[in-house]
């Protein structure tokens, strides 16, 4: 069964999404909703259909479900729509800036019973995969701390005015692009947060949002962590847990978004000596839309809960309001 799909918008990441799905087997693009129409010649030398409105391709029979490619200023209410239409909705990054937000976009999908996705695929690298496994196994024994850093200089060349660096409609800086994946990560691995600590800072690009932000965070189950993303530096990915057993760490060599980069993994155990191993890449983005066209199918849940699609999001807005006030935000478990 394949999974016929639109793609609403067509910027960096849609055309990113449409290229990584040209001969997919499990999904289908069938249109793109695109309103900037010098992008439609484009979009066309795809072979693609395209239409100037999402509301479009929500009224095509054709259109089982739509990718979300837009700015996250506009997905409660396109999220809202889909589900409205009866059409599944896969929401990139983040599915919105504040909880109550992300909490109503996730009802409207419960109550119309169709399927959530969202754009997070850093869960089905490979490594992240077999380092979810040893933690639930056990291995790394009582997890003290977490290091998890996402860095890169993709957007240095946008100019000041837009709704990437606009406090207001991309406040915390790296948050909405890199360190939204890394809490994502950690609400997977460790469960619900309790305590976050945030500083945002300026240092190159002039930008209201900032170009770098640090967080500490204190969890349910005790363990702490700390993130960092930087909009003004070379690529950098890296996610080191240490338990009282053992560490782990994992450096990825390149963005999601760019194919063949080897990960470098390193376990520590207690006792023994660190053992180095290189993880190919895999497409870990078409994994997880792949994962959501299983679970339209009925062949398998999709891998979020809603708490950990509205935690991550009520997590990131601690993370502003810590930032904003310089005061410690707990949040209710």
């Amino acid at each position: 069964m394949v999974l016929k799909v639109a793609i609403a918008g067509f910027g960096w990441w849609g055309r990113h999404i449409a290229t990584r799905l040209k001969g997919n087997e499990r999904l289908q693009v069938v249109v793109i909703a695109e309103p900037a129409e010098a992008l439609h010649a484009d979009i066309r030398a795809m072979g693609l259909d395209v239409v100037n409105s999402y509301e479009a391709v929500l009224e095509r029979d054709d259109v089982e479900a739509v990718i979300l490619t837009t700015p996250h200023m506009f997905h409660e209410e396109q999220v809202c729509q889909a589900a409205a239409a009866g059409k599944h909705v896969f929401c990139e990054k983040p599915l919105g800036i504040t909880a109550d937000s992300a909490a109503r976009s996730v009802a409207a999908c419960r109550k119309a019973g169709v399927v959530m996705g969202i754009g997070h695929e850093r869960r089905f690298e490979p490594a992240m995969q077999r380092l979810k496994a040893m933690l639930e196994a056990g291995e790394l024994g009582t997890i003290m701390h977490t290091e998890a850093a996402f860095s890169h200089d993709k957007l240095i060349g946008i100019e000041p005015g837009g709704w990437r660096t606009s406090k207001e409609l991309s406040p915390g800086a790296g948050m909405t692009g890199m360190g939204i994946h890394l809490t994502d990560l950690l609400l997977w691995m460790f469960g619900p947060i309790q305590s976050v600590q945030a500083q945002v800072r300026d240092r190159t690009l002039g930008w209201p949002t900032g170009d770098m932000v640090v967080a500490q965070f204190g969890f349910k189950e005790g363990m702490t962590a700390h993130l960092n993303a930087i909009l003004h530096t070379p690529h950098f990915m890296r996610f080191h847990v240490f338990g009282s057993e053992g560490w782990v760490e994992v450096r990825n060599a390149s963005h999601p978004d760019t194919p063949g980069g080897i990960t470098d993994w390193i376990h520590f155990p207690k006792g023994g000596e660190p053992k180095s191993e290189q993880l190919e890449w895999t497409d870990a983005v078409v994994a997880n839309l792949e994962a959501f066209a299983n679970a339209v199918a009925g062949k398998a849940d999709y891998p979020w809960s809603d708490d950990q699609l509205v935690g991550n999001i009520a997590v990131y807005e601690a993370i502003v309001k810590s930032s904003d006030s310089g005061e410690t935000v707990r949040l209710e478990s």
